[in-house]
Parts: C-alpha cells; sequence; structure tokens
C-alpha cells in the first residue's frame, strides 16, 4: 500500500463480544451442533435492546432473520465464517488474528491420560478429584466439599481443549494455583497441546460455592507469527484488554490490563480511547461466554448485549477520523441450546464503525482472518496470512 493510495489509520479499537454467533454454520453438525443461533436465542428475550448495534447494520448481515434491516445503515457489516477446525477461544482468536489452524486442537471427552495426570500429582504433591468434562459451576458442587477436607486438585475438561483445575483460594490460593497451571501447561504439550490450561479459583461454603474475578489463562503458543506479532515488531502500539494477553500466550502485546467483567473491560476501552496511540487495542469481553452462554441464561446474555450495546456511543464520540472500531466474536455459545452447555459451532457477525467507514454489506467472508488482514493493511504493516482484506471496500 502506498501513502496516495489511502491513508493509514492510526487505532482500530477490535471487540470480540465473546461467543456471539449468529447462526449455524455448514458443517455445525459435525461439530455437534445442530440448529444453533446465538443472536437469535438472545432474540426471543424481552431484554434485547440494541438499537445501535442494528442501526449499524447487524439485521442486515447474511442470515439474520431475527432483527429487523436498516436502510442506510450507519457502518460497514459482515458475515465471518470461521476457517479453522474449532469452535473454542484460542483457535478463534488466533484466526481473527491472521493465523488459520487446519487442524483442531486435542480434546479429552473420557478425561486426561494418566500419562498426565500421574506427574501433574507427583510435580504438585496433590492428588486429583473429577477429572472428566463437567460444568465449571457443577464441578465444584459436586467436588468442592472433597477437595476442601483433603487438599486434592479439581481437574475436568469441556467439549473444547481446555485442561481447568478448580481450587478453593483457603485452601490453595490463587498465586499457588497458578503455578500448578504452569505445571500443567508444561506437561501440556505435543499431541496433548491443549489451548488452554485454565485456573479456576472459587470461595464459599458447601451449597454456596462461588467462582471468582481470579480465574487465569495459560495458553499454547501460537505457532507462527499473529498480527499482534508484527504490530509490535513494527514499532505499534498491540494493546490487550482481558483475555487477550493470556489468548496469545503473552505475545505480541505491548501493554495488556485484565477485565474483572464486561463493564470493567468497557471502561478500559474508553480509558484506551482518551490516549493517544498508533496501533490496536484488542478487547476481549468474555462475560457472554462465560456467565451467560454456557450457563444458558438467554435474558442475562441479551441484557449483557443490551448494556454493551446502550456504552457503543460513548466509545464512537472518542474516535478521531483516523480510527476504526470493528465489533466482532470468536466462536457461538447459543444460551437456547441445550443438547449441550459448551461453545456451538456458528458465523459471527463483524461490524465496522468510523468517520471514514462506508456503509457497504461485505457479505459472506471466508474467514475470520479477513479481520487481520484489514487491520494490518489499515495499519500499514506487512502480516502473512490467508486473510483478505476489505480495507479498500469500507475506507
Amino acid at each position: 500500500m502506498t501513502n496516495d493510495e489511502v491513508t493509514p489509520m492510526k487505532r482500530i479499537f477490535l471487540i470480540i463480544l465473546d461467543s456471539f454467533g449468529i447462526g449455524a454454520m455448514p458443517d455445525s453438525e459435525s461439530f455437534g451442533d445442530v440448529g444453533v443461533n446465538t443472536l437469535a436465542s438472545c432474540a426471543t428475550s424481552k431484554k434485547l435492546n440494541i438499537p445501535n448495534m442494528i442501526a449499524a447494520g447487524l439485521g442486515n448481515i447474511d442470515g439474520v432473520k431475527c432483527l429487523p434491516k436498516v436502510s442506510n445503515p450507519t457502518g460497514a457489516y459482515a458475515r465471518l465464517a470461521e476457517a479453522s477446525m474449532g469452535k473454542d477461544t484460542t483457535i478463534g482468536h488466533w484466526e481473527i488474528g491472521g493465523l488459520v489452524s487446519e487442524h483442531p486442537l486435542p480434546t479429552y471427552p473420557d478425561g486426561f491420560p494418566d500419562e498426565i495426570i500421574e506427574p501433574l500429582k507427583a510435580q504438585t504433591g496433590r492428588g486429583v478429584l473429577a477429572n472428566a468434562p463437567w460444568s465449571g459451576t457443577e464441578v465444584i458442587e459436586r467436588f468442592g466439599q472433597e477437595h476442601m477436607k483433603t487438599g486434592d486438585l479439581i481437574v475436568y475438561t469441556s467439549a473444547d481443549s481446555v485442561f481447568q483445575i478448580a481450587a478453593h483460594e483457603d485452601i490453595v490460593p490463587p498465586e499457588q494455583l497458578y503455578e500448578y497451571c504452569r505445571i500443567a501447561r508444561k506437561l501440556l504439550q505435543g499431541k496433548h497441546g491443549v489451548g488452554r490450561v485454565i485456573a479456576r479459583p472459587f470461595v464459599g461454603t458447601p451449597g454456596n460455592f462461588k467462582r471468582t474475578a481470579n480465574r487465569h489463562d495459560f495458553s499454547l503458543e501460537p505457532p507462527k507469527d499473529t498480527l499482534l506479532d508484527v504490530l509490535k515488531a513494527s514499532g505499534k502500539a498491540s494493546i490487550g484488554v482481558g483475555k487477550i494477553y493470556d489468548i496469545f500466550a503473552g505475545r505480541g502485546t505491548t501493554e495488556h490490563v485484565y477485565n474483572q467483567s464486561n463493564a470493567n473491560g468497557m471502561e478500559h476501552t474508553l480509558d484506551y480511547a482518551d490516549k493517544d496511540f498508533e496501533g490496536l487495542c484488542f478487547v476481549n469481553l468474555v462475560d457472554f461466554d462465560m456467565v451467560f452462554g454456557h450457563r444458558r441464561n438467554i435474558d442475562g446474555y441479551a441484557e449483557a448485549l443490551s448494556e454493551f450495546d446502550a456504552w457503543l456511543p460513548s466509545l464512537l464520540e472518542k474516535l478521531n477520523d483516523e480510527d476504526v472500531v470493528m465489533i466482532t466474536a470468536d466462536h457461538g455459545c447459543d444460551p437456547g441450546y441445550t443438547a449441550t452447555t459448551d461453545h456451538t459451532r456458528e458465523y459471527v457477525p463483524l461490524l465496522v464503525l468510523g468517520k471514514q467507514v462506508k456503509n457497504v454489506n461485505l457479505g459472506t467472508r471466508n474467514s475470520f482472518a479477513d479481520i487481520a488482514a484489514t487491520v494490518a493493511e489499515m495499519l500499514d504493516v506487512e502480516l502473512d496470512t490467508p486473510g483478505k482484506s476489505f480495507m479498500e471496500e469500507i475506507l
């Protein structure tokens, strides 16, 4: 790109509404998901009130039938297919960062093998409870009391490529739990290289346990450079808000901040909008997935979307002429799908807003990596990705 073609943008705010899918992909049934649609489930709730995203073209996106269409959307919009073979956070974010994963990360429907569990027990000096796929809230109710008596670690997984360790903060302080997760992360490499090892601290008493905000993710490192790596190498800002630092295993961010909640993450985003930087502010808002999607809480999910929508104008009013906001997701987690409590294989939306962004329907795109290609071109950095930039279509 030459400067006489299009002036590079200065700041891109890329916001992930974690798990906000908009309908089943053609191959969703092979992932165990039939007729899934996170947005359509939320649209059944009286709590859903998202006029700003509707104005931006959310209802105009290919395949969206549960929202009204508008005649003159305020931004560009698209439906994105996931090219990677997965429906988890790690693979979804890596693809948004420009890296398509041709093979799924390993999953453990029968629990983890002795070759992982035995060295974990030896290196932590603690026993292991559960070791099977579980709902995060149900597993601590089932094993929490025994864990408190014995000090054994609650180890569990889901349909996703995750190894999770839950422990009561009075029995295993969070920093010690993080160290146990680092041990597990070193064990879980190669053929057992799960996407994430997750620390799941909780508090409370039997019958009244509650997970805390001290969750911490220890991700597998991306196998090649992502958008974040090339931005950092070029001297531009690569800011992670929320889980971004963890998802990319600490690689490629120039600074980061964790979120305690969606609201906290939105506050952090506004703080960065007040700062003068050149580069990317990459935001993950995880409550949609963790608090509402997995718990199949339709009203809660709809209300969280409404809270984000009400907040959005406060970000847009802080944009300068050379700033762009992109809103998308990393997978689905349909709160109305009761066959499982896991993620769902879905298309995700893309809304692009900014003072120089044209009203254009970008159709159905073949990969989340189109976002990375576009951001790289907007910020004038070179990125090796199969994604196709849509910059010239929208500016």
